[in-house]
């Protein structure tokens, strides 16, 4: 297994994407006739891009670099949505519904099916809105990033329903893996050749890509 570095904690931006890309064949024929085949597993990629880098930022981008090009793959997420939309201004925290403190980790109670789980483990009346993201994890390599397609609310005991996408894969992943809301991510490895770090004073920007990764 590979070795899991950290990604550097600076601020990204203001210009980066993280996308799924949906593999697909999709044929014309005579006849004004269309046939569309999804193809594999979906996969999620990323652009990381900062500016204005003091010196020590640029030495942890420095020792990422040797680090991801040696093998090293990171938990890549999305820094403009780390967490849900209505608790953006801050980490997540709080009490769970059944005490303990709350800090954005859950439990997956049931998957009712691939594209339909149950959580608990939240706060009572713990919001999500469409286009949230939720990480299921097996281990710490074993990840799955998904986007929530429909507004949902914990009851009063921390458990909520949610709809995602796309669909969770149900041989790897089960009932009591963990649940993630704060900075939901995957396992993603920097693209060969594509990191680029410009030296110059008093400020240096840094950008390269991503793509995730497979594990079970």
């Amino acid at each position: 297994m590979p070795d899991l570095i950290a990604l550097p904690g600076v601020i990204y931006g203001p210009s980066i994407s993280f996308d799924p890309i949906r593999t697909r064949s999709t044929s014309r024929m005579l006849g004004r006739r269309t046939e569309t085949m999804l193809r594999g597993t979906p996969y999620w990629v990323a652009t990381y891009a900062a500016s204005k880098l003091t010196t020590d930022e640029v030495s942890l981008f420095d020792a990422f670099n040797m680090l991801a090009s040696d093998g090293g793959v990171f938990a890549g997420y999305d820094p403009h949505r780390p967490r849900p939309i209505a608790y953006a201004g801050a980490p997540l925290a709080g009490v769970k519904a059944g005490g303990g403190a709350f800090n954005g980790d859950a439990v997956l109670q049931a998957i009712t099916n691939p594209k339909t789980i149950v959580v608990n483990g939240l706060p009572a009346g713990f919001t999500l809105s469409v286009g949230d993201y939720v990480e299921v994890r097996k281990s710490p390599l074993v990840r799955s990033l998904h986007r929530i397609t429909a507004p949902a609310t914990a009851n009063g005991v921390g458990v909520v329903t949610l709809s995602i996408r796309f669909a969770l894969d149900t041989q790897t992943f089960a009932a009591g893996n963990t649940v993630h809301f704060e900075k939901s991510a995957c396992i993603m490895e920097m693209d060969e050749g594509s990191f680029s770090l410009p030296k110059s004073w008093p400020v240096s920007n840094v950008q390269f890509t991503a793509t995730e990764l497979f594990f079970s």
